[in-house]
């Protein structure tokens, strides 16, 4: 019985909530492990050979790793996995737009990492 209780008082990590021009949302999470933080570090240094590749790499793993929920359209994502393939299939436009925010949650959330 004290295990289950424990499972259940797990914390969640705080959210933000970035509309676009078109009222679609974007919810990120505000917290990343230290594992992830590495792994992002990585991802961003990447190889000298192919900088744009670690750029896009960087933007993809912050999504990934960031994105709780995606309504678009009046029509919520919230599994990973849909999340991850909405992105890659997101229009130039929305992507600029994702770039833009999660530079800005960066700024808000995580001041000491780089913004790709």
């Amino acid at each position: 019985m004290g295990r289950r209780s424990r499972q259940r008082d797990k914390l969640a990590a705080p959210t933000s909530d970035y509309t676009d021009a078109d009222g679609n949302v974007l919810t990120l999470r505000g917290a990343l492990t230290p594992a992830t933080r590495q792994q992002y570090a990585a991802v961003v240094s990447g190889s000298p050979l192919s900088q744009e590749d670690a750029w896009q790499r960087a933007v993809e793993f912050l999504f990934e790793r960031l994105a709780v929920s995606w309504t678009i359209a009046g029509v919520p994502i919230a599994k990973q996995k849909e999340l991850l393939q909405r992105y890659r299939f997101a229009s130039q436009d929305e992507r600029r737009w994702i770039r833009d925010v999660l530079r800005e949650h960066l700024a808000e959330w995580f001041p000491d990492m780089s913004a790709p």
